[in-house]
C-alpha cells in the first residue's frame, strides 16, 4: 500500500457518497471505529438527498490524533459537512455517483484521492428518457483523472458479488488498499470483525477490494459501452421456432441477423411463435425493398433498422404485459437477490398500480372496448376506480393471483382493443415505409428510426406516441426535398431530447414558415 502525509493539525476529511441500501453509513461507521480505536478524534455525519434512484447520501468523516487534540489543550471543532475543495478522500459506491462529486467540487487535482466503483445503477431519468438516455461512464471516468490526486476506478460491486459479501465491504478494502489512510490492515480487518455480522463474507470482498485498489492502474479502464450481438442458435427446444431460426439464417443478411435473433426472441416472449412468425414476414418485405433499391450498397440500413424497431412496434407495452413481467419467476429471484434475502426469509413486493380508463379499455374486446370508450357514463363509471393509485403486494396469494390472471389473458390479446390500435399504428407505419422507399432511401430509414420514440404504457406511452406523430406527419411533408432524411433526423433528435416537446414544436413550426 502506498501512503499519504497529511498536514499535523489538520484533520482528515473524507465525504462517501452512496445510494439507499448500499451501506454507505455502515463504511463510514467503520472508519469512525477504527479512528478510535487507534486513538483519533473522529465525527461522521450524513447529508440525505434523492438525487438518485432511491435517494443519494453524503456522508462526511473529519478524524484528527487524540495527541494533537491533547496538544492544542482543547476539543476539536469538527465540521459537518465537505466543503468543496477541501475534502482528502472521496468514496463512491457508484460511477455517476463520483461523478456527482467531482461536479460538486469535492475532488480537487492537489489533494484528492478518489475511489469509486465502475458499475452502474441506471437513474430513474435514464430508465424513462425517450430514448437511449445512459450516461457516458468513459466521460466520468475521464473527468475523475483530471479532476483528482489519484482515481481508483474498479468494479468493487462485482468483488463484493464474488465474496458473496456488499459493496461497503470492498469499499472498506479499497480504503485500506489506496494507502489515504494511516492505519495498517489488521486496524481495518479488526473493525469488521468487531462488526459481528457477516463477518467472513466481509473480510473476503475487504481482501479483493483492497488488492485491487493496491494494484489499480494509474489511468483507469474505459468501460465497454457495446453490447454483445446475439448470436444465431443452432438449436431450440420449439421446432417451430428452430424453423423460423432456419429461415432467419437463410432469408435475410447476415448484417441484420443479430437483431433479427433478439426482435423474433422478444415477439415470440410477448407472444407465441406464430407472432413471431408475423414478425419476420413483415421485416422480410422490407427486406425485399431494400435489396430492389439498392440497400446492400449502404449496409442493409433499412432492414437493420426493421428488424429492431418492427419488433418494438409489435411487442408493446401493454397492461398484459405488465402483469406477466411482474409475476415471473424469474423477477422474484432478481429482487430476492437485490435484496440480499435468505433462502428461509419471506419477501414481499410491493406493486404501484395505477391504470387509467384507457389501459382497462385496451384489455377489453374491440367491440366493447370502443363502447367504454364512447359511453359517458360507462367511462365516467370505471374511471372512479382509477382515480387514485393502489398498492398491491405480488408476493401474496391474492396478490399474486390477480395479476397471473391478468397475464393469462395474453391468449385473448388479439381481440382487444389495444391490440387492434397498436396493429393498425404498425401497418400506417410500414405502409408509409414501403411508398418512401422508391423516391428516398435515407429517409424511409429515418422513418423506421422514429418508431423509437414510443415506449412504455400510460403516460409515457401517450407522450411519445403523441411527438412520434408529429414526426410522421412531418416525414410526409418533408418527401421530394433534398435534406429530408437529414431533417428528420434532427426532428427526432430534438423529440429525444425535450421530455415536453417544446423544442419539436419550435422547429415544426418554423418548416411551416418556410413551406408558406
Amino acid at each position: 500500500m502506498t501512503s499519504t502525509t497529511f498536514h499535523v493539525g489538520s484533520p482528515i476529511k473524507i465525504a462517501i457518497l452512496a445510494m439507499g441500501g448500499q451501506g454507505g453509513g455502515v463504511l463510514a461507521d467503520w472508519i469512525v471505529d477504527m479512528a478510535e480505536h487507534a486513538r483519533w478524534w473522529a465525527q461522521t455525519t450524513s447529508v440525505p438527498g434523492v438525487a438518485q434512484r432511491t435517494g443519494a447520501t453524503i456522508y462526511y468523516v473529519e478524524m484528527l490524533p487524540e495527541s494533537e487534540v491533547e496538544a492544542a489543550g482543547r476539543p476539536p471543532a469538527l465540521a459537518m459537512m465537505p466543503t468543496p475543495g477541501d475534502v482528502d478522500l472521496v468514496v463512491a459506491a457508484e460511477l455517476m455517483e463520483g461523478g456527482r462529486a467531482i461536479q460538486r467540487g469535492l475532488v480537487t487535482p492537489d489533494r484528492s484521492t478518489l475511489i469509486s466503483s465502475s458499475h452502474r445503477s441506471y437513474a430513474v431519468g435514464e430508465k424513462s428518457a425517450r430514448g437511449n438516455g445512459i450516461a457516458d461512464s468513459n466521460k466520468v471516468i475521464e473527468a475523475g483523472q483530471a479532476a483528482s490526486k489519484r482515481f481508483i476506478c474498479v468494479d468493487l460491486q462485482a468483488l463484493a458479488d464474488q465474496a458473496g459479501s456488499v459493496i461497503s465491504a470492498s469499499l472498506f478494502g479499497a480504503v485500506a488498499g489506496s494507502g489515504t489512510l494511516p492505519f495498517t490492515r489488521e486496524d481495518f480487518e479488526e473493525t469488521i470483525r468487531r462488526g459481528g455480522v457477516g463477518v467472513e463474507a466481509s473480510l473476503r470482498a475487504f481482501a479483493l477490494g483492497l488488492e485491487a485498489a493496491a494494484n489499480a492502474p494509474a489511468v483507469p479502464a474505459r468501460v465497454d459501452t457495446e453490447r454483445p450481438a446475439p448470436e444465431v442458435p443452432d438449436t431450440a427446444s420449439h421446432p417451430r421456432i428452430r424453423k423460423l431460426l432456419d429461415d432467419l439464417r437463410q432469408n435475410f443478411p447476415a448484417v441484420a441477423q443479430s437483431m433479427l435473433v433478439a426482435g423474433l426472441r422478444r415477439t415470440i416472449d410477448f407472444q407465441d411463435p406464430a407472432y413471431g412468425a408475423k414478425y419476420l414476414d413483415r421485416v422480410r418485405a422490407l427486406c425485399k425493398l431494400d435489396e430492389q433499391y439498392g440497400g446492400q450498397a449502404k449496409g442493409w440500413a433499412l432492414t437493420t433498422a426493421a428488424a429492431r424497431y418492427v419488433a418494438v412496434a409489435m411487442a408493446y407495452d401493454d397492461v398484459i404485459r405488465v402483469a406477466d413481467l411482474k409475476t415471473r419467476a424469474a423477477r422474484f429471484e432478481r429482487v430476492r437477490g437485490e435484496v440480499g434475502a435468505k433462502s428461509d426469509q419471506l419477501l414481499y413486493t410491493t406493486e404501484y398500480m395505477h391504470p387509467r380508463v384507457e389501459e382497462l379499455c385496451g384489455t377489453m374486446p374491440a367491440p366493447l372496448g370502443r363502447w367504454v370508450e364512447n359511453s359517458k357514463f360507462a367511462s365516467g363509471l370505471l374511471g372512479r376506480f382509477c382515480r387514485k393509485g393502489r398498492f398491491l403486494q405480488s408476493g401474496t396469494l391474492s396478490g399474486f393471483l390477480m395479476l397471473y390472471t391478468l397475464a393469462g389473458m395474453r391468449r385473448f390479446r388479439r381481440s382487444t382493443l389495444r391490440h387492434r390500435i397498436e396493429l393498425k399504428s404498425l401497418e400506417a407505419w410500414l405502409r408509409l415505409i414501403e411508398e418512401t422507399v422508391p423516391v428516398d432511401y435515407d429517409l424511409a430509414v429515418e422513418i423506421v428510426n422514429c418508431r423509437r420514440l414510443v415506449k412504455g404504457y400510460s403516460d409515457t406511452h401517450e407522450r411519445g406516441e403523441s411527438k412520434y406523430r408529429r414526426l410522421i406527419a412531418a416525414a410526409t411533408d418533408l418527401r421530394g426535398r433534398p435534406d429530408a432524411a437529414q431533417r428528420l433526423r434532427e426532428l427526432r433528435e430534438a423529440a429525444l431530447a425535450d421530455d415536453k416537446g417544446t423544442k419539436l414544436d419550435t422547429m415544426l413550426a418554423e418548416d411551416l414558415k418556410l413551406a408558406a
